[in-house]
């Protein structure tokens, strides 16, 4: 559209560059939409082909009372991401991804920039807490305002799932994960470590929902305990050599793709 058209009079702008109908409530879909293809475009441009997701709380820092884990998360990303440089050959394997804010987020992205690999930040617009730190790397760092759109990036690339201790944000995200997992929505194996046993075995009773019924005692095998940054990174390794190393899955990234009919499709 040239100058002389758009000074036309009472000349409606074309929808697209039209950000009153952008951001009514008739362009949620857009929206939505866009918050699954901008992030699909990039990972596709940087051959991002699957993820290992750090959950953590925000409220964690390096020098305060719960320090270790901050120090003990940069530890892990960064051993994982010297492990995982040996598979980048035109795409790039298990790659660290966060919240994208601060705490045991930021010491993930910080870890890996350390080892000097790509990593991810899924940010997203919060009244506190939640601003992007300066470790991830600036071509995938993104914003979300959907939570599930943004829940939905963590989910599909995650190949394995590392928790550390945090709150309401963090046993949200781990449950859902947890709950796709066990009931096989997911079309692989992910592998959860939930990292810290004193903090979780006391926040959250596995043993008493097995009692009551509330899920099966084989659930408490979707997931295992780890109390320092070496078990953590060996049993990552050794499940993720086993299911998505060996044998070796095809080179392109299964980001968007119809599973095959004999798979468990993504729903």
């Amino acid at each position: 559209m040239n100058d002389e058209m758009q000074n036309v009079p009472n000349r409606r702008p074309v929808a697209y560059k039209n950000e009153a109908f952008l951001n009514s409530p008739d362009a949620r879909i857009l929206r939505i939409l866009s918050e699954y293809l901008e992030p699909l475009t990039h990972f596709r441009r940087e051959n991002i082909r699957d993820t290992v997701v750090f959950f953590g709380s925000a409220r964690i820092t390096e020098d305060g009372p719960l320090g270790r884990y901050y120090r003990e998360a940069q530890t892990l990303a960064r051993m994982f991401t010297e492990w995982s440089e040996q598979f980048a050959a035109g795409s790039y394997r298990f790659v660290v991804t966060s919240g994208g804010g601060p705490g045991i987020m930021e010491a993930a992205n910080r870890g890996a920039a350390e080892a000097g690999g790509k990593t991810i930040g899924l940010n997203i617009g919060l009244p506190f807490e939640q601003f992007p730190n300066p470790y991830i790397s600036p071509e995938l760092s993104f914003d979300f305002h959907y939570f599930f759109m943004r829940k939905f990036w963590f989910s599909y690339l995650a190949k394995a799932l590392v928790v550390f201790p945090g709150g309401f944000g963090t046993m949200d995200e781990m449950m859902e994960m947890l709950t796709l997992a066990q009931t096989q929505k997911l079309a692989k194996k992910i592998f959860i470590v939930l990292y810290g046993s004193e903090f979780w075995k006391e926040v959250v009773d596995f043993d008493a929902l097995v009692r009551h019924g509330m899920i099966d005692k084989d659930d408490l095998h979707l997931f295992q305990y780890a109390d320092d940054p070496q078990t953590a990174f060996d049993l990552l390794r050794e499940g993720l050599t086993q299911y998505h190393v060996t044998p070796e899955t095809p080179e392109t990234p299964a980001i968007a793709k119809t599973t095959d009919p004999g798979s468990k499709p993504w729903r």
